[in-house]
């Protein structure tokens, strides 16, 4: 019975996606993804990055978010971009395959980065859905603090920090978090965004830092 109720569930899923106007849009304009409306319109709405910047894009794959800063920062700027699935390569975008939540990996893109301080850190990470929603929730949470912790390891001074959350038990409290780190935070709902999903994107700017 399970077994079935996920067949029909993901055959939903399917139908939904491919009918998607956004999915339909990202396929006409060769877009690797719906993704990158919700990008290009946060980037409409907050001028998020700027020529010349050096950007962090986690949990990249297939390369919307990436393939979208890169444009943006132009050939004076860099894109960094990890995730534990394999992404095809963009032009001049540095990506690093592996587990973000993993301790090696995590050193490995800080190396990859190297001296320079990071402008502006993406993330658009989700954990893989268990369909319990305490569990999803928790699993969202400890992504979205390991991006912060990115933050504070080579944002710099005044940096932007655009992150995916899920609004929970847990939301506030991170928000607030957020709060003292960053001079100005906004949530953002991206209309490329599914009505149903409580994904929301926090928009920090101004970093402060510890």
């Amino acid at each position: 019975m399970k077994k079935k109720k996920q067949d029909v569930s993901s055959k939903r899923w399917l139908k939904e996606h491919f009918d998607d106007h956004y999915v339909q849009q990202a396929k006409k304009l060769g877009r690797r993804s719906r993704a990158s409306f919700k990008i290009e319109e946060i980037q409409q709405k907050d001028g998020i990055i700027r020529s010349g910047d050096v950007v962090v894009d986690l949990g990249a794959a297939p390369g919307g978010w990436s393939e979208y800063a890169i444009q943006q920062v132009g050939h004076e700027g860099r894109v960094i971009a990890c995730d534990i699935l394999h992404m095809e390569s963009i032009h001049h975008v540095e990506f690093l395959q592996g587990d973000f939540t993993n301790n090696d990996v995590f050193e490995q893109l800080l190396t990859l980065i190297g001296e320079e301080s990071v402008d502006v850190i993406l993330s658009d990470m989700a954990p893989n859905l268990s369909g319990n929603a305490v569990i999803d929730q928790s699993r969202s949470m400890m992504l979205v603090e390991l991006a912060l912790d990115m933050c504070y390891k080579v944002l710099k001074a005044q940096g932007t920090f655009v992150v995916k959350a899920f609004q929970g038990q847990d939301f506030d409290p991170f928000l607030y978090q957020l709060r003292q780190q960053f001079k100005m935070v906004k949530i953002r709902k991206p209309d490329s965004s599914r009505a149903r999903s409580k994904e929301v994107y926090l928009v920090a700017t101004c970093f402060i830092g510890q």
